[in-house]
């Protein structure tokens, strides 16, 4: 297996918002906390405010991955997009239920229906950002560095994959926590990691 390292990472959680272990100071005045960190990012993408809180959150954390990669919005085929996470889409097949109601009060919501899928968070990833390779979400019934890892591995023994987006993004029950990686093949900086288990599991446990 070709090595693996680990040039970025970005997290997010209620209390904090990272790139690379440091800190990014969001204010959340209003209380609504993804709004705020796309407002302190300036991000210009209406899009944005239709999709769901687990859209929402892997979406910010792409965009903190990648906000400096110059160029970008370029088509790449050898980019993959992959997510973990335990709950699925179950935050907003919530909100869909309740739309449901009985009787007269029976309304669906087409606009929440769209995002009862989790792997619509991984699609909005991709085409935000013009990625073309494999893209995948995994629900597992709680957080394992090492079926991570090893799915992950499996998406690079595709010789056309050479870089990933990937990691666990969980929305719901008073639950918001995500981070995500770019995993490269490339000769690795100064300041990238070896991809392992080991590094899955410090960076989960500090979230």
């Amino acid at each position: 297996m070709r090595p693996l390292y680990v040039s970025r990472t970005a997290c997010i959680t209620r209390q904090s918002v990272s790139v690379n272990g440091k800190e990014l100071p969001v204010s959340s005045g209003d209380g609504r906390f993804l709004a705020a960190v796309y407002r302190t990012l300036g991000i210009d993408y209406p899009k944005f405010f239709k999709m769901d809180n687990l859209s929402k959150l892997g979406f910010l954390a792409s965009e903190l991955l990648l906000r400096e990669d110059r160029p970008r919005f370029v088509p790449r085929e050898d980019c993959a997009v992959i997510c973990f996470n335990r709950s699925a889409s179950l935050d907003a097949d919530t909100l869909y239920q309740a739309t449901i109601g009985p009787g007269e009060d029976y309304f669906p919501s087409p606009s929440l229906f769209v995002y009862t899928l989790p792997n619509i968070v991984t699609a909005e990833i991709a085409i935000r950002n013009k990625l073309y390779g494999e893209t995948s979400f995994y629900i597992c019934e709680a957080f394992s560095a090492h079926q991570l890892f090893t799915t992950v591995s499996h998406a690079f023994a595709d010789s056309s994959i050479r870089s990933a987006l990937a990691g666990w993004t969980e929305y719901g029950n008073e639950v918001c926590e995500a981070f995500l990686m770019q995993i490269e093949t490339f000769p690795p900086p100064e300041t990238a990691l070896p991809f392992s288990v080991e590094f899955l599991t410090r960076i989960k446990n500090k979230l």
